[in-house]
């Protein structure tokens, strides 16, 4: 696990200093400084699922991304280019032209406990009356199971206050990520999903879980995977800018199925989550870059955004994806 909290100085030294009260030690806070070890970039193979759609509502986006050697591969929610000129935000639901009759409702939940906490960080868990898949999946934290749960939040103290910057949902292996608030902003949005793992259709693209385990000493996430295997999600770094994952995988795909997918909505330029997609491919001297909708994949790349340009409608604050950093079990991959 790597954690850098790059606020300022002051800050940074604060929460390494709380970090030893929580059991963290040192060692996560030291080893963030290191980047990735030099040596080849891996390719991974991009295909893009995505149909239009005239509802905000729905995940129209979905972009693959395959390999049966990766097993490294590094998250990024970053702020969009535009950050900056957000003043008001809106992230309610846009039901226009949307006939959500056979999706599963959310109402109040009717469960919420809290986890696990530090001084810093706070694990919170929400059972809903309904979720779309019923597949109990049970979190473990350290070496106590908890069962029952729809989605699970990690919570930051940050200025006081309380910033969730990470969720996922055991029973069908979503997760979303947002960095810090940028600026005086309070809060930003959360926009496009992301699955890890091996990826299949059962009605929607999901991510089947035997269980989520969650490490307080080192703030990770362990995937056990129904298909077979398993993956680690862990902190590399998150301020204002952006909040980094680090992906490691215990093998190959089964059935060469997608090791990640993305997962967002497009309507139109001004009503997206994500608009636009920009790759680069091994050894090229610049990006590539489409529409969303007109992107037909790529078969060797190293670098994939997935973001915006214009301001939109929906979700205006909500972060700018970015895959990257993929490295074989033989390459250097994060330390």
């Amino acid at each position: 696990m790597i954690l850098v909290v790059k606020i300022s100085s002051e800050t940074e030294v604060n929460l390494t200093r709380r970090a030893f009260t929580a059991g963290l030690g040192a060692a996560p806070f030291i080893r963030a400084r290191k980047a990735f070890a030099a040596g080849e970039e891996l390719a991974v193979s991009v295909t893009n699922h995505s149909e239009p759609e005239v509802c905000a509502e729905k995940d129209n986006i979905q972009i693959d991304f395959l390999s049966a050697d990766v097993r490294r591969m590094r998250v990024r929610a970053v702020h969009p280019a535009y950050i900056g000129s957000v003043g008001l935000d809106r992230a309610e639901p846009d039901w226009t032209a949307c006939d959500m009759s056979g999706d599963a409702s959310f109402p109040s939940p009717e469960r919420e406990a809290r986890l696990w906490s530090s001084p810093d960080f706070w694990l919170v868990g929400w059972t809903y009356p309904s979720f779309w898949r019923e597949q109990d999946v049970p979190v473990r934290i350290g070496n106590r199971l908890e069962r029952g749960f729809h989605l699970v939040q990690l919570w930051m103290n940050y200025r006081g206050e309380p910033a969730e910057v990470l969720v996922f949902y055991p029973r069908d292996g979503y997760w979303r990520a947002r960095p810090l608030p940028y600026g005086n902003l309070r809060w930003t949005a959360y926009g496009s999903s992301f699955l890890i793992g091996p990826v299949e259709i059962q009605e929607r693209p999901l991510v089947a879980f035997n269980e989520v385990a969650f490490d307080p000493a080192t703030l990770s996430f362990d995937l056990a995977f129904a298909r077979g295997g398993s993956a680690r999600i862990a902190f590399a770094g998150i301020d204002q800018s952006e909040i980094k994952l680090d992906v490691s995988y215990s093998a190959a795909m089964p059935d060469r199925r997608a090791f990640a997918s993305l997962r967002s909505m497009y309507t139109s330029e001004r009503v997206a989550d994500v608009a636009r997609v920009a790759w680069r491919a091994p050894g090229a001297s610049a990006w590539d870059e489409a529409p969303v909708l007109n992107f037909s994949g790529a078969p060797a790349v190293t670098e994939l955004w997935a973001g915006r340009r214009a301001q939109s409608r929906h979700n205006l604050s909500a972060p700018d994806m970015i895959f990257s950093h993929f490295a074989s079990a033989a390459s250097s991959g994060p330390t």
